[in-house]
């Protein structure tokens, strides 16, 4: 869990909020609420003796009337205040809550105690939370988002998700770029959930993103509110994608489009699950792919990973097809026949060892997972003389796996 006893001590020391930490990031909120507990115990000197006045009054029965207190002979700043608002002892942060009317500045405190433990503090807390316009909670998306995940998250959560689905779209969009990933995974819901999104905008979204979650989500979504207009566009753009899952998204749509040939082009992705699914898709169009793989076979260098295709669909009869392309000078043909071997469960300890000392990094680690199985028949010697520090940086890992799988020591560095 994340602490920050230094911006409670600059905050106890009179620094100004947002001077103490990031008033920005979530993180720093929730790290504030941890480090001014351990704080307090640990360094109960640096705190301001006044600020806890209020709470050494509260200390009674949580179901008791509020004693009357007297008027205080200054206001809390809104350093102590926010230190307040963290104090281990409840009754000090349901005191604090009763005096942050108007500081719209601790606002991500007041999200903070609506996930407190102590009921009576959560409980002041939303309504406080309830009574802002409901664009006040939008900025601290992520903050809501992070306290969601304790056991009494879930308010302002719904509280943030009626807002956006509510309010104007504007505020919507200015979430679906956010530096945050679990802000931006949430915008997007809500966004594809009120279709505020165009097909050809969501296609574009999931062909541009690292986050495998929007992937899917876009890219689902596009296909499916699609329409006839729609389908140049939306197809192109997820068949163009460097990520796999949205490029066989966009395969896969070539059916519901009735584009079935297309997918012919895709039968030797680099990817497996692009393969699969363009040759399910060719399939549903009446076509075998397996006669396509054997004639792109016949020249690996066009279409290398038609290797690993073969292997996936063909019988055990292809893998004289394969086996001669271990020695072709591209090593992504010989990657894929590793590959296309494997999955014609053909693989022999003889015929593949020698690519553990493949001039290919990529090809030494694809021989090496095929022969863990059998790493056991590897004569120990053989592997330890490639486990040399004068061996490639390739081939000492090829060989020291072996060694562990075998249940041998590697050697020392």
């Amino acid at each position: 869990m994340t602490t920050d006893c230094a911006a409670a001590e600059r905050l106890a020391r009179g620094l100004a909020l947002h001077d103490a930490l990031d008033p920005s990031s979530a993180h720093s909120w929730v790290a504030l609420d941890l480090g001014v507990r351990i704080l307090t115990w640990e360094s109960p000197h640096l705190l301001p003796a006044h600020a806890w006045a209020a709470g050494r009054r509260l200390r009674w029965d949580w179901d008791a009337p509020l004693p009357s207190v007297r008027p205080r002979e200054r206001p809390l700043s809104e350093s102590e205040l926010a230190l307040a608002l963290c104090h281990p002892d409840g009754r000090v942060r349901e005191a604090a809550l009763g005096r942050v009317a108007g500081a719209g500045a601790l606002l991500p405190l007041v999200i903070v105690r609506c996930a407190d433990w102590a009921e009576p503090v959560r409980e002041r807390a939303r309504e406080l939370l309830s009574r802002e316009p409901a664009t006040a909670l939008v900025p601290w998306a992520g903050l809501v988002l992070l306290l969601s995940r304790r056991a009494q998250g879930k308010f302002a959560l719904d509280l943030l998700g009626r807002a956006l689905r509510e309010g104007p779209a504007a505020q919507v969009e200015a979430l679906l770029g956010s530096d945050d990933r679990a802000t931006r995974r949430f915008a997007h819901r809500v966004a594809v959930a009120g279709r505020l999104l165009t097909p050809g905008r969501l296609a574009r979204i999931a062909a541009g993103s690292d986050d495998a979650t929007l992937q899917d989500l876009c890219a689902d979504e596009a296909i499916a509110s699609m329409g006839e207009e729609d389908h140049d566009l939306v197809v192109s753009l997820l068949l163009a994608a460097r990520a796999p899952r949205v490029r066989a998204a966009g395969v896969t749509a070539l059916r519901r489009t009735g584009r079935h040939g297309e997918a012919r082009g895709f039968l030797a992705d680099r990817s497996g699950v692009v393969r699969a699914c363009a040759r399910y898709v060719l399939r549903q169009g009446g076509v075998d792919p397996l006669p396509l793989y054997r004639s792109m076979c016949a020249a690996p260098a066009d279409h290398p990973g038609a290797c690993a295709g073969l292997g996936e669909c063909g019988v055990s009869g292809d893998a004289e097809t394969l086996w001669p392309l271990l020695d072709h000078p591209l090593p992504a043909v010989r990657l894929h026949t590793v590959a296309g071997l494997r999955a014609l469960d053909v693989v022999t300890r003889e015929r593949l060892a020698p690519l553990l000392d493949d001039t290919s990094s990529a090809v030494a680690r694809a021989a090496t997972r095929a022969l863990l199985p059998d790493a056991a028949g590897f004569s120990p010697q053989w592997l330890y003389e490639r486990a040399a520090a004068d061996r490639p940086r390739a081939v000492r890992i090829a060989a020291r796996r072996l060694l562990r799988a075998a249940g041998r020591a590697c050697p020392a560095g």
